[in-house]
Protein backbone atom coordinates (compact mmCIF):
# COMPACT_ATOMS: atom_id res chain seq x y z
CA UNK A 1 0.00 0.00 0.00
CA UNK A 2 1.35 3.37 -0.92
CA UNK A 3 1.60 5.91 1.88
CA UNK A 4 0.30 9.75 0.99
CA UNK A 5 2.27 12.54 2.44
CA UNK A 6 0.56 15.96 3.28
CA UNK A 7 3.28 17.71 0.60
CA UNK A 8 2.76 21.61 -0.19
CA UNK A 9 0.74 22.07 -2.84
CA UNK A 10 1.56 24.00 -6.25
CA UNK A 11 1.73 27.71 -4.95
CA UNK A 12 -1.71 29.59 -6.20
CA UNK A 13 0.55 33.01 -6.59
CA UNK A 14 3.79 32.48 -8.42
CA UNK A 15 7.16 34.84 -7.64
CA UNK A 16 10.23 34.97 -9.17
CA UNK A 17 12.56 36.34 -6.44
CA UNK A 18 11.76 37.12 -3.07
CA UNK A 19 14.06 38.82 -0.86
CA UNK A 20 14.43 38.16 3.36
CA UNK A 21 15.48 41.30 5.42
CA UNK A 22 16.36 41.04 8.87
CA UNK A 23 16.35 44.32 11.09
CA UNK A 24 16.84 45.37 14.87
CA UNK A 25 18.46 43.46 17.72
CA UNK A 26 19.22 39.59 17.03
CA UNK A 27 16.80 36.95 18.66
CA UNK A 28 17.49 33.11 19.23
CA UNK A 29 16.18 31.14 16.15
CA UNK A 30 16.26 33.58 13.66
CA UNK A 31 17.93 31.63 11.06
CA UNK A 32 15.03 29.48 12.03
CA UNK A 33 12.72 32.05 10.25
CA UNK A 34 15.12 32.59 7.38
CA UNK A 35 16.08 28.98 6.59
CA UNK A 36 12.65 27.12 6.61
CA UNK A 37 10.97 30.56 4.70
CA UNK A 38 13.66 30.03 2.07
CA UNK A 39 13.48 26.55 1.61
CA UNK A 40 9.94 25.90 0.99
CA UNK A 41 10.10 29.40 -1.58
CA UNK A 42 13.37 27.17 -3.45
CA UNK A 43 11.25 23.64 -3.23
CA UNK A 44 8.50 25.52 -5.65
CA UNK A 45 11.05 27.30 -8.17
CA UNK A 46 11.20 30.70 -6.29
CA UNK A 47 14.91 32.30 -6.21
CA UNK A 48 15.52 33.78 -2.82
CA UNK A 49 17.79 36.41 -1.88
CA UNK A 50 18.83 37.70 1.87
CA UNK A 51 19.75 41.09 2.01
CA UNK A 52 22.50 41.95 4.22
CA UNK A 53 22.31 43.90 7.28
CA UNK A 54 18.94 45.38 7.73
CA UNK A 55 17.87 48.11 5.27
CA UNK A 56 21.57 49.68 5.30
CA UNK A 57 22.77 48.44 2.31
CA UNK A 58 19.73 49.08 0.50
CA UNK A 59 19.73 52.50 1.26
CA UNK A 60 22.66 53.50 0.27
CA UNK A 61 21.91 52.49 -3.55
CA UNK A 62 21.99 54.14 -6.84
CA UNK A 63 23.95 54.58 -10.22
CA UNK A 64 27.56 54.63 -8.50
CA UNK A 65 25.89 52.05 -5.63
CA UNK A 66 24.70 49.03 -7.36
CA UNK A 67 23.74 46.49 -5.04
CA UNK A 68 26.42 43.25 -5.01
CA UNK A 69 25.87 40.04 -4.44
CA UNK A 70 28.48 39.03 -1.42
CA UNK A 71 28.74 42.47 -0.37
CA UNK A 72 24.72 43.88 -0.23
CA UNK A 73 23.32 40.26 -0.47
CA UNK A 74 23.43 36.66 -0.78
CA UNK A 75 21.75 33.96 -2.64
CA UNK A 76 20.18 31.88 0.09
CA UNK A 77 20.13 28.05 -1.99
CA UNK A 78 20.12 25.07 -0.37
CA UNK A 79 23.83 24.58 0.06
CA UNK A 80 23.92 27.69 1.97
CA UNK A 81 20.90 26.34 3.81
CA UNK A 82 22.00 23.35 5.35
CA UNK A 83 21.93 22.78 8.77
CA UNK A 84 21.16 26.13 9.98
CA UNK A 85 18.09 26.21 11.51
CA UNK A 86 19.92 25.67 14.92
CA UNK A 87 22.30 27.76 14.01
CA UNK A 88 23.10 30.78 16.45
CA UNK A 89 23.23 34.15 15.07
CA UNK A 90 21.27 35.67 11.96
CA UNK A 91 23.06 34.74 8.71
CA UNK A 92 22.07 38.18 7.35
CA UNK A 93 23.18 39.98 10.02
CA UNK A 94 20.60 43.14 11.04
CA UNK A 95 20.88 46.92 11.38
CA UNK A 96 18.40 49.54 12.57
CA UNK A 97 18.46 52.12 9.48
CA UNK A 98 14.62 53.22 9.24
CA UNK A 99 14.13 54.18 5.18
CA UNK A 100 10.78 55.61 7.07
CA UNK A 101 12.08 57.62 9.48
CA UNK A 102 10.96 61.05 8.10
CA UNK A 103 7.26 59.63 7.71
CA UNK A 104 5.60 60.31 10.88
CA UNK A 105 2.05 60.87 9.57
CA UNK A 106 0.06 59.26 6.44
CA UNK A 107 0.28 63.18 4.79
CA UNK A 108 4.15 62.49 4.86
CA UNK A 109 3.95 59.54 2.22
CA UNK A 110 3.09 62.06 -0.63
CA UNK A 111 6.08 64.17 0.45
CA UNK A 112 8.81 62.91 -2.15
CA UNK A 113 11.63 64.23 -0.12
CA UNK A 114 10.56 62.08 3.35
CA UNK A 115 10.20 59.13 1.08
CA UNK A 116 12.84 59.44 -0.83
CA UNK A 117 14.50 56.84 0.84
CA UNK A 118 11.82 54.72 0.52
CA UNK A 119 12.19 54.93 -3.40
CA UNK A 120 15.69 54.23 -3.14
CA UNK A 121 14.65 51.23 -0.97
CA UNK A 122 12.17 49.85 -3.99
CA UNK A 123 14.69 50.87 -6.67
CA UNK A 124 17.58 48.77 -5.14
CA UNK A 125 15.02 46.07 -4.50
CA UNK A 126 13.78 45.83 -7.56
CA UNK A 127 17.13 45.92 -9.47
CA UNK A 128 17.56 42.27 -8.40
CA UNK A 129 14.51 41.29 -9.34
CA UNK A 130 12.58 41.20 -6.18
CA UNK A 131 8.68 41.19 -6.09
CA UNK A 132 7.89 39.85 -2.36
CA UNK A 133 9.82 41.20 0.24
CA UNK A 134 9.75 38.86 3.84
CA UNK A 135 10.51 41.79 6.71
CA UNK A 136 11.66 39.67 9.99
CA UNK A 137 11.90 42.51 13.25
CA UNK A 138 10.54 43.86 16.07
CA UNK A 139 7.55 46.79 16.29
CA UNK A 140 9.69 49.57 14.66
CA UNK A 141 10.56 46.95 11.59
CA UNK A 142 7.05 46.05 11.77
CA UNK A 143 6.16 49.87 10.88
CA UNK A 144 8.69 50.51 8.71
CA UNK A 145 7.20 47.38 6.86
CA UNK A 146 3.92 48.99 6.85
CA UNK A 147 4.78 52.35 5.58
CA UNK A 148 7.04 50.61 2.68
CA UNK A 149 3.91 48.69 1.37
CA UNK A 150 1.70 51.75 1.53
CA UNK A 151 4.00 54.14 0.10
CA UNK A 152 4.32 51.78 -2.99
CA UNK A 153 0.18 52.70 -3.40
CA UNK A 154 1.48 55.80 -4.87
CA UNK A 155 3.51 54.43 -7.59
CA UNK A 156 2.11 54.46 -10.88
CA UNK A 157 0.17 51.34 -12.10
CA UNK A 158 3.05 50.48 -14.55
CA UNK A 159 5.36 49.84 -11.70
CA UNK A 160 4.95 46.51 -9.91
CA UNK A 161 4.30 46.25 -6.54
CA UNK A 162 6.73 44.26 -4.50
CA UNK A 163 4.48 42.38 -1.95
CA UNK A 164 5.36 42.35 1.79
CA UNK A 165 4.75 40.18 4.75
CA UNK A 166 6.22 40.54 8.02
CA UNK A 167 7.37 37.81 10.93
CA UNK A 168 7.26 39.29 14.53
CA UNK A 169 10.56 39.30 16.35
CA UNK A 170 11.52 40.31 19.74
CA UNK A 171 13.60 38.79 23.04
CA UNK A 172 10.99 41.49 24.73
CA UNK A 173 7.72 39.57 23.78
CA UNK A 174 5.91 42.69 23.90
CA UNK A 175 4.35 42.49 19.88
CA UNK A 176 0.18 42.92 19.62
CA UNK A 177 -0.88 39.88 17.31
CA UNK A 178 1.08 36.93 18.79
CA UNK A 179 1.03 35.26 22.48
CA UNK A 180 4.99 34.32 22.04
CA UNK A 181 7.51 35.92 19.62
CA UNK A 182 10.47 33.40 18.71
CA UNK A 183 13.75 33.72 20.84
CA UNK A 184 12.02 34.74 24.00
CA UNK A 185 12.37 31.79 25.71
CA UNK A 186 15.42 31.23 24.87
CA UNK A 187 17.10 34.71 26.07
CA UNK A 188 14.43 33.75 29.40
CA UNK A 189 16.39 30.86 30.16
CA UNK A 190 19.92 32.66 28.95
CA UNK A 191 19.22 35.53 31.57
CA UNK A 192 17.70 32.78 34.15
CA UNK A 193 20.97 30.90 34.11
CA UNK A 194 23.06 34.18 34.56
CA UNK A 195 20.64 35.01 37.51
CA UNK A 196 21.39 32.11 39.45
CA UNK A 197 24.92 32.17 39.01
CA UNK A 198 24.41 36.13 40.69
CA UNK A 199 22.33 34.10 43.39
CA UNK A 200 24.86 31.87 44.59
CA UNK A 201 27.34 34.81 44.77
CA UNK A 202 24.89 36.90 46.58
CA UNK A 203 24.79 34.35 49.29
CA UNK A 204 27.77 33.82 49.99
CA UNK A 205 28.64 37.10 49.89
CA UNK A 206 25.75 38.49 52.07
CA UNK A 207 25.19 40.85 49.07
CA UNK A 208 22.22 42.45 46.29
CA UNK A 209 22.58 42.17 42.91
CA UNK A 210 20.36 44.64 41.23
CA UNK A 211 20.37 42.92 37.61
CA UNK A 212 18.68 45.66 34.66
CA UNK A 213 16.89 42.96 31.73
CA UNK A 214 16.86 44.01 28.33
CA UNK A 215 13.07 45.34 27.73
CA UNK A 216 12.52 48.49 26.35
CA UNK A 217 9.26 49.28 26.84
CA UNK A 218 7.65 45.97 28.43
CA UNK A 219 8.61 43.92 31.24
CA UNK A 220 7.74 40.45 29.36
CA UNK A 221 11.50 39.65 29.52
CA UNK A 222 12.59 41.19 32.83
CA UNK A 223 9.70 38.67 34.46
CA UNK A 224 10.44 35.56 32.98
CA UNK A 225 14.06 35.57 33.62
CA UNK A 226 13.09 36.80 37.44
CA UNK A 227 10.42 34.03 37.72
CA UNK A 228 12.86 31.45 36.08
CA UNK A 229 15.94 32.54 37.72
CA UNK A 230 14.21 32.65 41.18
CA UNK A 231 15.01 36.14 41.47
CA UNK A 232 13.87 38.08 44.80
CA UNK A 233 11.93 41.00 43.37
CA UNK A 234 11.60 42.14 39.79
CA UNK A 235 10.31 45.65 38.78
CA UNK A 236 9.17 46.55 35.09
CA UNK A 237 7.32 49.22 33.65
CA UNK A 238 3.88 48.28 34.00
CA UNK A 239 4.47 48.14 38.11
CA UNK A 240 5.21 52.00 38.04
CA UNK A 241 1.66 53.15 39.34
CA UNK A 242 0.56 54.60 42.38
CA UNK A 243 2.75 55.57 44.60
CA UNK A 244 5.69 54.38 42.29
CA UNK A 245 4.82 57.26 39.61
CA UNK A 246 4.79 60.88 39.58
CA UNK A 247 4.35 63.68 36.92
CA UNK A 248 6.84 66.69 35.79
CA UNK A 249 5.75 69.42 33.77
CA UNK A 250 7.46 69.48 30.20
CA UNK A 251 7.70 72.92 28.58
CA UNK A 252 8.06 72.92 24.28
CA UNK A 253 11.61 75.20 23.73
CA UNK A 254 9.94 76.02 20.29
CA UNK A 255 6.28 77.04 21.23
CA UNK A 256 6.52 77.77 25.24
CA UNK A 257 3.60 75.54 25.37
CA UNK A 258 3.61 73.32 28.50
CA UNK A 259 2.50 70.13 29.34
CA UNK A 260 2.51 66.46 31.65
CA UNK A 261 4.41 63.85 31.32
CA UNK A 262 4.40 60.73 33.34
CA UNK A 263 7.67 59.41 35.06
CA UNK A 264 8.71 57.38 37.69
CA UNK A 265 9.34 58.07 41.30
CA UNK A 266 12.35 57.08 42.30
CA UNK A 267 12.45 57.87 45.65
CA UNK A 268 9.20 55.12 46.09
CA UNK A 269 11.09 52.58 43.65
CA UNK A 270 14.28 52.52 45.89
CA UNK A 271 11.80 52.61 49.22
CA UNK A 272 10.00 49.20 47.53
CA UNK A 273 13.29 47.70 47.01
CA UNK A 274 14.54 48.13 50.53
CA UNK A 275 11.22 46.74 51.68
CA UNK A 276 11.92 43.71 49.91
CA UNK A 277 15.35 43.86 51.48
CA UNK A 278 14.21 44.19 55.24
CA UNK A 279 11.70 41.04 54.53
CA UNK A 280 13.92 39.00 53.18
CA UNK A 281 16.10 39.45 56.51
CA UNK A 282 13.02 38.45 58.72
CA UNK A 283 13.31 35.25 56.29
CA UNK A 284 17.16 34.78 57.28
CA UNK A 285 18.15 35.56 54.08
CA UNK A 286 20.69 38.74 53.96
CA UNK A 287 21.12 38.83 50.26
CA UNK A 288 19.22 38.66 46.92
CA UNK A 289 19.02 39.65 43.18
CA UNK A 290 16.48 42.22 42.40
CA UNK A 291 15.67 42.39 38.66
CA UNK A 292 14.97 45.67 37.16
CA UNK A 293 13.35 45.91 33.22
CA UNK A 294 15.91 48.59 31.57
CA UNK A 295 12.83 50.13 29.85
CA UNK A 296 11.91 52.26 33.73
CA UNK A 297 14.62 54.05 32.02
CA UNK A 298 12.19 55.66 29.49
CA UNK A 299 10.61 56.87 32.52
CA UNK A 300 13.42 58.69 34.12
CA UNK A 301 12.81 62.61 35.02
CA UNK A 302 13.62 64.80 31.81
CA UNK A 303 17.23 66.17 33.30
CA UNK A 304 18.22 62.42 33.10
CA UNK A 305 17.56 62.11 29.23
CA UNK A 306 18.82 65.31 28.47
CA UNK A 307 22.43 64.30 26.84
CA UNK A 308 21.35 60.57 26.31
CA UNK A 309 21.62 59.86 22.20
CA UNK A 310 18.41 58.05 19.73
CA UNK A 311 18.39 55.89 16.91
CA UNK A 312 16.68 56.20 14.08
CA UNK A 313 13.25 54.85 15.41
CA UNK A 314 13.26 57.35 17.72
CA UNK A 315 14.34 55.37 21.09
CA UNK A 316 16.77 56.68 23.91
CA UNK A 317 20.24 54.87 24.22
CA UNK A 318 19.00 53.05 27.34
CA UNK A 319 22.09 50.86 27.46
CA UNK A 320 24.06 54.35 28.23
CA UNK A 321 21.85 55.13 31.04
CA UNK A 322 23.18 51.99 33.09
CA UNK A 323 19.84 52.15 35.35
CA UNK A 324 21.55 49.17 37.40
CA UNK A 325 24.52 51.17 38.18
CA UNK A 326 22.22 53.99 39.34
CA UNK A 327 19.99 52.47 41.69
CA UNK A 328 23.64 50.62 43.02
CA UNK A 329 24.02 54.11 44.32
CA UNK A 330 20.61 55.05 45.86
CA UNK A 331 19.70 51.76 47.24
CA UNK A 332 21.96 51.02 49.58
CA UNK A 333 22.13 54.86 51.33
CA UNK A 334 18.34 54.64 51.44
CA UNK A 335 18.46 50.87 53.27
CA UNK A 336 21.64 52.47 55.84
CA UNK A 337 19.36 55.41 56.77
CA UNK A 338 16.28 52.86 57.11
CA UNK A 339 18.36 49.99 59.39
CA UNK A 340 21.82 51.71 60.32
CA UNK A 341 23.09 49.07 59.06
CA UNK A 342 25.51 48.32 55.56
CA UNK A 343 24.49 46.04 52.73
CA UNK A 344 26.63 45.96 49.39
CA UNK A 345 24.66 46.21 46.28
CA UNK A 346 26.15 45.69 42.61
CA UNK A 347 24.54 47.11 39.55
CA UNK A 348 24.77 44.85 36.47
CA UNK A 349 23.62 44.63 32.76
CA UNK A 350 21.90 41.73 31.50
CA UNK A 351 20.64 41.26 27.85
CA UNK A 352 23.43 40.69 25.01
CA UNK A 353 24.12 37.47 26.39
CA UNK A 354 20.92 36.00 25.60
CA UNK A 355 20.32 37.29 21.77
CA UNK A 356 22.26 35.19 20.03
CA UNK A 357 21.97 32.20 22.46
CA UNK A 358 21.71 28.82 20.63
CA UNK A 359 18.13 28.72 20.59
CA UNK A 360 16.14 26.05 22.18
CA UNK A 361 13.82 23.60 20.22
CA UNK A 362 10.63 25.10 21.35
CA UNK A 363 12.14 29.03 19.55
CA UNK A 364 13.40 26.49 16.43
CA UNK A 365 9.92 24.76 16.21
CA UNK A 366 8.12 28.11 16.64
CA UNK A 367 10.83 29.89 14.03
CA UNK A 368 10.51 27.15 11.47
CA UNK A 369 6.46 27.76 11.68
CA UNK A 370 6.73 31.11 11.15
CA UNK A 371 9.04 30.85 8.50
CA UNK A 372 6.55 28.75 6.34
CA UNK A 373 3.87 31.02 7.47
CA UNK A 374 5.80 33.74 5.23
CA UNK A 375 5.61 31.22 2.37
CA UNK A 376 2.21 30.08 2.58
CA UNK A 377 1.11 33.62 3.07
CA UNK A 378 2.61 34.81 -0.16
CA UNK A 379 3.05 31.70 -2.29
CA UNK A 380 -0.22 29.60 -1.29
CA UNK A 381 -2.74 32.49 0.04
CA UNK A 382 -1.24 35.39 -2.12
CA UNK A 383 -1.58 37.59 0.94
CA UNK A 384 -0.04 40.94 1.16
CA UNK A 385 0.55 43.52 3.73
CA UNK A 386 -0.30 40.82 6.55
CA UNK A 387 2.16 39.62 9.82
CA UNK A 388 2.62 35.97 10.43
CA UNK A 389 1.61 34.27 13.50
CA UNK A 390 0.28 31.31 15.48
CA UNK A 391 -2.40 30.38 17.78
CA UNK A 392 -2.60 27.05 19.94
CA UNK A 393 -0.80 24.68 18.70
CA UNK A 394 1.28 27.04 16.61
CA UNK A 395 -1.57 26.98 14.04
CA UNK A 396 -1.32 29.89 11.59
CA UNK A 397 -2.86 33.44 11.52
CA UNK A 398 -2.07 35.98 9.14
CA UNK A 399 -2.82 39.17 11.08
CA UNK A 400 -3.26 42.50 8.68
CA UNK A 401 -1.00 45.52 9.07
CA UNK A 402 -4.18 47.34 9.50
CA UNK A 403 -4.68 45.64 12.87
CA UNK A 404 -1.27 46.41 14.23
CA UNK A 405 -0.70 50.24 13.01
CA UNK A 406 -2.43 53.06 14.16
CA UNK A 407 -3.54 54.56 10.82
CA UNK A 408 -3.29 58.55 12.21
CA UNK A 409 0.14 58.01 13.41
CA UNK A 410 1.34 54.80 11.77
CA UNK A 411 2.66 53.56 15.18
CA UNK A 412 2.57 50.46 16.78
CA UNK A 413 1.36 49.99 20.09
CA UNK A 414 3.21 47.85 22.32
CA UNK A 415 2.17 45.07 24.10
CA UNK A 416 2.48 45.39 27.90
CA UNK A 417 2.06 42.40 30.84
CA UNK A 418 -1.49 43.17 31.93
CA UNK A 419 -1.06 44.34 35.78
CA UNK A 420 -3.29 41.86 38.03
CA UNK A 421 -2.85 39.22 35.22
CA UNK A 422 -2.25 35.44 36.01
CA UNK A 423 1.37 35.66 34.78
CA UNK A 424 1.87 39.42 36.56
CA UNK A 425 0.50 37.75 39.74
CA UNK A 426 2.84 34.63 39.54
CA UNK A 427 6.05 36.74 39.54
CA UNK A 428 4.14 38.57 42.74
CA UNK A 429 3.62 35.69 44.28
CA UNK A 430 7.17 33.90 43.66
CA UNK A 431 9.25 36.91 45.05
CA UNK A 432 9.84 38.40 48.28
CA UNK A 433 6.68 40.20 49.49
CA UNK A 434 6.13 42.45 52.42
Amino acid sequence: MTQVFDRPTTPAHRYDRVAILFSGGPAPAANAVISSAAVSFLRNGTSVVGIKNGYSKLVEFGPDRPLVEGRDYQLLDHKALRRTRNRPGIMVGTARTNPAKQVREPAHLDDAERTAPLRTVYEALRSIGVDALISIGGDDTLKTANIFRAWQDRLPSTERRISVVHVPKTIDNDYNGIDFTFGYFTAVDTLAGLIRNLLFDAEATQAYFLVESMGRSAGWLAYGAAIAGEASLVIGVEDIRDDMRTTEEMVDPNTGETSVRSIMNIEAVVEHIVEVMIAREDEGKDYGVIVLAEGLAELLPSERLQKVGRDDHGHISIGSLNLSRMFEKLVPDAYAERTGRERKVKGVQLGYEARCAAPHAFDVVLGSQLGVGAYRALAEKGLDRVMISVIGQLDLQYVDFAKLVDPNTLKTVVRLIEPGSDFHRLARLLETYH
